[in-house]
């Protein structure tokens, strides 16, 4: 491991890494390791907001900070993602704030890239890529949905495109002093506080800088049932942003609830179309049958929206295997839906309590 500078410099300033943790015993010592094998030559430290875990993130974390002191581990009382970084923030001191998951893994040279990056560009923020990758076929399965068009839409951090300013980036390495300008993040806002975030550093002429030189390794969730509650508190809360900055959010938010609604209404339509033409050829009703024929037709919507599965199936098991094709039959259907119907309860405030779907 690289050993920082005593003090900071022009050319490297000193950096702090930010990470909220709850519950994430079996991925946070492999994120943290990352942070401490940087090849960044400026002084750091490592604050960990640590949330109310119950699964022994608590003292594996105290076991980690003892024998490395640059690690410190606060309190993060909520538990909540915006709030841990929040006092994680405040908590550090260094002028360049690294934002990071405990799902996540540093490459090498990620903190020297993007704070060679920052200071070349002048940015309030840079980011990076979120390349998911899996152990098990199911969990490639969710790395392949993320990493392409028919899952997740191919936005540029998670598929790459050219460096330049962006909308929103993976994560996040800021200045400090934009972080305050802009009051932090919002912690009304459980899930898609980075984007709102650099919603409010555009909007005070900040800019928000990709680039594809930096690559972050991401575990997906373990299991459907973890995945469909992330996704399910991700379109909530995406919803919610949507009603909140309307002509702020791009075309491409509304896709998976336009889907997800096109999707039912056929297979809905379909349904009643064959009751009606059941009834009316039993009762000699041609106008009946006639209208049940047309409503039958419904049935198209979801075929085609099936078969699109299929061929994205056969694109994933030709990637990752069979294993991990059969699995991608569930888990893109899943991403969609739980994205969409949740985007659609969030949008329309049809939830009772938002503040409580928080992903994990």
């Amino acid at each position: 491991m690289t050993q920082p500078t005593s003090e900071p410099t022009a050319e490297r300033p000193g950096v702090s890494y930010v990470m909220p943790v709850l519950n994430e015993v079996t991925h946070v010592e492999a994120a943290i390791a990352s942070l401490l094998d940087q090849d960044y030559e400026g002084p750091f430290d490592v604050i960990v907001a640590l949330g109310p875990s119950i699964d022994g993130t608590t003292e594996l974390l105290e076991r980690l900070s003892v024998v490395d002191p640059r690690i410190r581990v606060i309190d993060n009382p909520t538990g909540s993602t915006p709030s841990g970084l929040n006092v994680a923030i405040g908590a550090s001191q260094y002028p360049i704030v690294v934002r990071v998951d405990a799902h996540s893994l540093l490459p090498r040279d990620y903190t020297r890239i993007a704070v060679e990056t920052m200071l070349r560009t002048g940015a309030a923020n840079v980011g990076g890529i979120m390349k998911a990758e899996g152990t098990t076929p199911f969990e490639s399965a969710v790395a392949i949905a993320y990493g392409s068009k028919a899952g997740l839409g191919g936005g540029a951090h998670h598929v790459g495109g050219k460096e330049g300013p962006a909308e929103t980036v993976y994560l996040g390495v800021f200045r400090r002093e934009w972080l305050t300008k802009v009051g932090l993040f919002n912690e009304d806002i459980r899930r898609g506080q980075d984007w709102e975030l650099n919603r409010r550093l555009r909007a005070s002429g900040g800019v928000v800088w990709f680039t594809p030189a930096l690559v972050v390794i991401y575990r997906p969730r373990p299991s459907l049932e973890r995945l469909a509650r992330q996704f399910f508190s991700t379109g909530l809360w995406r919803g919610e942003l949507a009603r909140r900055f309307f002509t702020a959010n791009a075309l491409k938010y509304f896709v998976p609830p336009v889907t997800v609604a096109v999707v039912v209404l056929g297979f809905l339509a379909g349904v009643v179309g064959l009751v009606l033409l059941g009834v009316g050829t039993a009762q000699g009703d041609s106008t009946l049958a006639a209208v049940g024929v047309g409503l039958v037709f419904g049935f198209i919507v979801p075929i085609v929206y099936l078969l699109f599965v299929a061929v994205a199936a056969i694109d994933a098991a030709r990637r990752g295997g069979g294993r991990t094709g059969a699995w991608f039959l569930i888990v893109l259907p899943c991403i969609h839906f739980s994205w969409g119907l949740g985007f659609i309860l969030g949008f329309l405030t049809l939830t009772k309590n938002i503040t409580a779907h928080t992903g994990r």
